[in-house]
């Protein structure tokens, strides 16, 4: 079976690991500041904070900025559900806004109008959360300027592209946004196992999403209530959860990163050919926004399918028998029972519904062989011819 993704460990990555374990650290050592720094530089940010999954990344970054009870969060729907369960963790209220048909991200004339009902219904988020879809940044210079407009903070979901730029900026640098997150999955480009990174130019936003992320104490004298009683001294002066990236997980993302853009380029070079050995088929292949240059996550073909005679799931079953490790991201996250029970329903968001009956991801990695991304080609003429 040929995976849709998958993680490439090299020597060089084993001897990472290796070193932390016969070090003196394996938590709280020199590592984990090490790939925030690491991370910043490349994204060019003055800050990065690590935590043990994108996902703690996304709560202490809603943490960081005040998100709490009677708070709105707005998202995509067509995301997985971290991005929107951030915002239950806070006590907030969620919602979303529908995607524009081509990039799958966040459509900014959906997203002008949803805020300008909210701002007459007195409902405006506190948190806006657009998702890079597959890689591909959405166009942060509408949303951006939106949110400023309507005084609302924002948080680049960047899950998918670490290594991503727009408009000639790395994804990350923080251009629209107070904040941007990173994922470290190991299906994704670079990988620390599990793990996440979030980088912001804000010094004070560092500092509270790093107090949150270990428990909410804090070390600095300026900040206690009372005179320190010795150098073991520590007060917690406001809730905190232990999201800490361990020493392991640091040193292998900061060796990983050393190959970030080989990563890139290879993932790119393996879409552009399937962009050429596709076009004859009846799908709607990715569509770029000639200002963004995807990191290339993802590959998500869409079936026409008033073109072909199979149904969807037939052709996602026919593929996977040929050997073809496809998946599909995501299920629209307002479609689940935990979200219908709370009001949103099929019909809501259509755009986010047609991609789901329609999308396919098909294998897109690294280290991917010609022979095996031909094999994908083959499956799919024979699935779809």
């Amino acid at each position: 079976m040929i995976p849709y993704g998958r993680q490439d460990i090299t020597q060089d990555d084993l001897d990472a690991v290796r070193d932390v374990l016969t070090s003196d650290f394996l938590t709280q050592g020199p590592r984990v500041p090490e790939f925030e720094a690491t991370v910043a530089k490349t994204t060019g940010a003055a800050h990065g904070v690590a935590a043990n999954s994108a996902t703690s990344a996304l709560h202490i970054a809603c943490i960081a900025l005040g998100l709490g009870p009677d708070d709105w969060l707005w998202t995509v729907p067509n995301t997985f559900v971290a991005s929107a369960n951030v915002g239950i963790y806070c006590g907030a209220r969620v919602d979303f806004v529908d995607i524009d048909p081509d990039s799958f991200n966040m459509c900014p004339d959906a997203l002008a109008a949803k805020l300008e009902r909210a701002e007459a219904a007195g409902t405006l988020p506190k948190i806006l959360i657009p998702v890079h879809m597959t890689g591909q940044s959405a166009d942060m210079e509408r949303i951006g300027a939106l949110a400023k407009r309507y005084g609302v903070r924002v948080i680049e979901d960047a899950s998918h592209a670490i290594g991503a730029s727009f408009a000639g900026q790395p994804v990350g640098r923080c251009a629209h946004s107070d904040i941007t997150v990173f994922s470290f999955h190991p299906v994704k480009i670079v990988t620390t196992a599990e793990g996440g990174v979030a980088v912001t130019q804000d010094e004070a936003l560092a500092t509270r999403m790093r107090r949150a992320a270990s428990h909410g104490i804090t070390r600095d004298p300026a900040l206690m209530t009372h005179a320190s009683h010795g150098p073991w001294y520590y007060h917690q002066i406001e809730l905190g959860y232990n999201y800490r990236m361990t020493e392991m997980q640091a040193a292998l993302g900061i060796s990983q990163m050393d190959r970030l853009e080989d990563y890139v380029a290879r993932r790119t070079a393996h879409a552009r050919a399937y962009d050429d050995a596709l076009a004859d088929l009846p799908l709607d292949l990715p569509v770029q926004d000639p200002r963004a240059a995807s990191s290339w996550h993802l590959y998500v073909i869409r079936l026409r399918l008033e073109e072909i005679n199979a149904a969807h799931r037939d052709v996602f079953e026919s593929l996977r028998a040929e050997g073809v490790g496809v998946n599909l991201h995501y299920i629209p996250v307002h479609t689940q029972p935990f979200w219908t029970q709370l009001g949103f329903a099929q019909g809501d968001f259509p755009n986010a519904e047609d991609y789901y009956a329609r999308a396919i991801s098909i294998p897109l990695f690294a280290t991917m062989t010609e022979a095996q991304r031909d094999e994908v080609v083959r499956a799919l003429h024979t699935s779809l011819v």
